[in-house]
């Protein structure tokens, strides 16, 4: 066999064996340099702040791995200089051809420097109810609470009103319920301020508001406005109706239902 041949093999062999050590090396070595870059930015401000860190773990992380093929196609021979050099009138045409991911990305950046919510809040966003489960660089994902998987580009989730009811800790339920106008609107009040503020996971303070609040045809409303952590809400809320029915049955209040009186004239 030639020996150009032989030194042409043996070159390309050399170079195929660093090539996978460098693919080795980095594969061990890029995921602890992206944790190490998250715990310097998470110690580095006073607040933390998740999902900016999140968000540029990640672009490390993806920066890394470009640098490492540019680095192997190197050293297999590639000439990566052209390569480079159309990266400018390529990412022109592309900018083009993917306006839409751009924009994700863009939104992606900005959720993550404002964080409107963070992962595991319970928020409305585009339209959509859920449990926040990730924000990545180009969509959030959400939970609903019959535990379906929600994807939502960040350019819809930014460019909508966003209501998170998680971000303030504490949770205002609203309710309201009916007696019959020949109750007293007095002890009907007292009883449903004892049986809501006896219910487990009502805030003493704020004060749940207790209030008569229109006249209606077939009864009086009285709102029910206890206070109560986020996380409880929908215990509380459930709790809250039960107690208050029962308080009015042993109380002999009467809840009546819609009812039509028809007059012969």
């Amino acid at each position: 066999m030639n020996s150009g041949i032989i030194l042409w093999l043996e070159q390309l062999l050399i170079n195929l064996l660093v090539a996978a050590v460098m693919l080795a090396a980095g594969w061990f070595c890029i995921e602890p340099i992206t944790k190490l870059v998250g715990k310097a930015l998470d110690s580095s401000v006073k607040k933390k702040r998740p999902l900016l860190t999140g968000l540029a773990t990640q672009v490390v992380n993806k920066g890394l791995w470009i640098v490492l093929v540019v680095m192997v196609l190197s050293r297999l021979g590639v000439d990566v200089g052209p390569l480079i050099a159309g990266l400018g009138v390529t990412g022109f045409i592309l900018g083009f051809a993917f306006q839409e991911s751009l924009g994700n990305l863009a939104s992606g950046l900005m959720i993550a420097i404002n964080e409107p919510f963070r992962v595991g809040d319970f928020v409305e966003v585009a339209g959509l109810s859920g449990t926040v489960r990730d924000v990545g660089i180009m969509a959030t994902e959400l939970s609903t609470p019959d535990n379906k998987k929600v994807v939502i580009p960040n350019k819809s989730a930014w460019g909508s009103p966003i209501t998170n009811y998680s971000a303030l800790g504490q949770r205002r339920v609203d309710l309201s319920v009916g007696i019959a106008y020949g109750e007293s609107i007095e002890k009907a009040v007292n009883v449903a301020r004892q049986a809501v503020n006896s219910v487990e996971g009502v805030l003493p303070e704020p004060e749940a508001r207790i209030a008569p609040v229109s006249f209606d045809d077939s009864q009086i409303t009285i709102c029910l406005r206890p206070w109560v952590k986020s996380e409880n809400y929908w215990t509380v809320h459930a709790a809250v109706i039960a107690a208050v029915k029962s308080a009015f049955e042993r109380e002999n209040i009467s809840i009546p239902f819609p009812q039509l009186d028809v007059h012969q004239v």
